[in-house]
């Protein structure tokens, strides 16, 4: 029995010093593979960071296409606008006693 009580707390303190021993190596090991993992983030963030500068392009373009497209369309509206006018006016013309044409803004006056 005096030898259990001898030999316990040895083997106790030869299994603590074991654990701390391998719980030390693990957190050096996560410490090194946080750094790794850390470098991978900010090379991936810069070149996520290089591609701003072609959205930024891709964005300019896209507002210049739309400017040119709403101004093609503008045009292509007015001149529309403007053959159905004229036929509105051709067909709006009165003949006065004369058989001149004349308009109704005319005939109205």
């Amino acid at each position: 029995m005096e030898l259990l009580a001898e030999v316990l707390p040895i083997v106790i303190d030869v299994l603590l010093i074991v654990l701390i021993t391998v719980g030390i190596i693990l957190i050096i090991k996560c410490i090194y593979i946080i750094d790794k993992a850390k470098a991978i983030i900010l090379n991936v963030e810069d070149k996520i960071n290089s591609f701003n500068s072609i959205f930024s392009i891709i964005k300019l373009i896209n507002d210049k296409i739309s400017f040119i497209t709403e101004r093609c369309v503008g045009v292509v509206d007015n001149l529309i606008t403007k053959v159905f006018h004229r036929f509105e006016d051709a067909s709006e013309e009165e003949f006065d006693d004369k058989g001149d044409k004349k308009r109704k803004e005319e005939y109205n006056e």
